[in-house]
């Protein structure tokens, strides 16, 4: 090597060095830059919300938040719409702002929908569920109507007039097969045409024969529709192979014996 190249290799290193360090800032620079933009974006919704519960009045339904990404943990706040019955047109539920929501008599006819917004240390965005139609509110039923534990209605006999009529429906007796002229037990289901239970329904069994069997006065059914009595056999009631047969009426106190809404039915408990 000549004492003149020595200071063209020399040149050339430090123009290497220098791109190097040029260029390492540059990517530096980038790289920085892109981790920082990684580490802080908004939350955005991947899944929509949705609205649980049954969308009628008097019901309360339930907002779920959806689905999000977000760079921090987001908080959701809700916002509750009225819209018209194809979903459009909404508008802002005044003080509708928690998660769940109680169907009022104002949303009849319309639509619901919930705007969720999540919100985190890099910002906020916001997602709209779709519109759930409001039905019809369930029939209030008669005067005096009572739901049971079993869910079912119980209505008072007052309250079934024409053309609705009464039902005796079901009959149960205990034991199933007489083989003695001890009493026995005898139940007897009221109902009316519409499928409500009738309470304070009044229920008379005559015998028939008559000098076979008979019972007490009346009877009045209680809130799940059912009346029971003693029926208490005769000696002269056989004990042959044949049958108790009954007549059984069940009326509503004040109208008329013979019309109304009143039912009659014929039953029988098997003899051995």
């Amino acid at each position: 090597m000549t004492p003149k190249s020595i200071p063209r290799l020399l040149g050339a290193a430090a123009t290497v060095v220098l791109l190097v360090v040029a260029l390492t800032a540059i990517a530096g620079t980038g790289l920085a830059g892109t981790s920082a933009a990684q580490a802080n974006y908004a939350p955005t919704n991947t899944a929509a919300p949705t609205i649980s519960g049954t969308p009628q009045v008097g019901q309360t339904l339930t907002a779920n938040p959806g689905t999000w990404n977000s760079s921090a943990t987001p908080t959701y706040t809700y916002q509750w719409q009225r819209c018209d019955t194809a979903g459009n047109n909404c508008a802002a539920i005044a003080g509708a702002n928690a998660q769940t929501y109680t169907v009022t008599s104002g949303d009849a006819n319309s639509a619901l929908r919930v705007v969720v917004t999540a919100t985190s240390s890099s910002g906020t965005g916001s997602a709209t569920s779709a519109a759930v139609r409001v039905g019809a509110p369930e029939p209030a039923g008669p005067a005096g109507a009572i739901k049971t534990t079993q869910g079912a209605t119980s209505i008072p006999a007052s309250s079934v007039t024409l053309p609705a009529r009464l039902i005796i429906n079901s009959v149960k007796f205990t034991p199933g097969v007489l083989t003695t002229r001890n009493p026995f037990t005898a139940r007897f289901h009221v109902v009316d045409t519409r499928g409500y239970l009738v309470r304070d329904a009044l229920v008379k069994v005559t015998g028939l024969p008559y000098a076979w069997a008979h019972s007490r006065s009346e009877v009045r059914t209680g809130l799940d529709g059912w009346a029971t009595m003693t029926i208490v056999p005769t000696r002269n009631m056989p004990l042959s192979r044949s049958a108790l047969v009954m007549f059984v009426r069940a009326r509503i106190e004040g109208q008329s014996l013979l019309a109304g809404s009143s039912s009659r039915r014929l039953v029988q408990v098997t003899i051995r």
